[in-house]
């Protein structure tokens, strides 16, 4: 296979990456809405939508945000000009981002109810379809991993052995994803956990998929800023879990 991959339909060439973005999402949503379709919703139609566009407002500026602090040192002199304030995204940041709009617009609304359960399988069609669209970007989406000599290692168009992190992602992606469907057909989960261990598998994953990734710690902060983002976000679960704990302890 030759990098990137594009699709040639006569004269026009389509990027695969492209396609499969807008497949992510259009896919993830119709997912969604099949599901609450089945689903008894604690949540009206009007507060989901706003819910919605919290979410939105958060992952887009999360994802900016993350990703501009991912290379601080190219914030003053930014590559290819000021467009490139608007380009750089990453995953983390959208979903921490889109974390804390929901969280703020439900405070807003007054919804106490998991909004995010309903979420999780929807979104890990679309971060599987949309990691295949990195992957078949090659080296111009950069989220290829460090070289390496192992017998799985891809050439992404320059000759270098590189470890496939998109690749190894989509399989954590689906691990994590089999594993919420079997323990919940063993027994249902507590409202919001479903979201919590997708977020907290998600997050673990990606502050160690980063050390084998080419995106250089800044100096003197040991690790990336993506890195940081999963301790905080880790830390946010875990205090869920704590105050949870400490709840149920107090209760009995």
């Amino acid at each position: 296979m030759t990098y990137p991959v594009h699709l040639a339909l006569g004269p026009l060439v389509l990027p695969v990456h492209m396609l499969l973005e807008v497949l992510a999402y259009s896919l993830g949503y119709r997912y969604y809405q099949h599901l609450r379709a089945r689903t008894t919703d604690r949540i009206s139609d009007e507060h989901r939508l706003w819910i919605f566009v919290g979410c939105a407002a958060g992952a887009l500026l999360g994802s900016r945000v993350l990703g501009l602090l991912e290379h601080p040192a190219l914030l003053a002199h930014p590559p290819g000009g000021w467009l490139y304030y608007f380009t750089n995204k990453t995953i983390v940041g959208g979903l921490l981002g889109g974390l804390v709009g929901v969280e703020l617009t439900k405070k807003h609304l007054g919804v106490t109810a998991s909004s995010g359960d309903l979420m999780v399988f929807p979104i890990i069609v679309a971060m599987v379809i949309g990691r295949l669209g990195c992957h078949f970007a090659g080296l111009e989406d950069g989220t290829f991993g460090t070289t390496t000599a192992l017998p799985w290692a891809i050439d992404f168009g320059d000759g270098v052995l590189r470890h496939p992190t998109n690749l190894y992602e989509i399989g954590w992606l689906l691990v994590l994803g089999l594993a919420l469907w079997l323990t919940e057909r063993r027994r249902p989960l507590p409202e919001g956990w479903r979201f919590r261990l997708f977020m907290a598998g998600y997050l673990l994953f990606r502050l160690l998929v980063e050390f084998i990734k080419p995106t250089p710690a800044p100096s003197g902060w040991g690790l990336t800023a993506i890195q940081w983002a999963c301790v905080a976000g880790l830390g946010y679960y875990g205090w869920l879990w704590g105050r949870d704990s400490t709840k149920t302890i107090l209760q009995n």
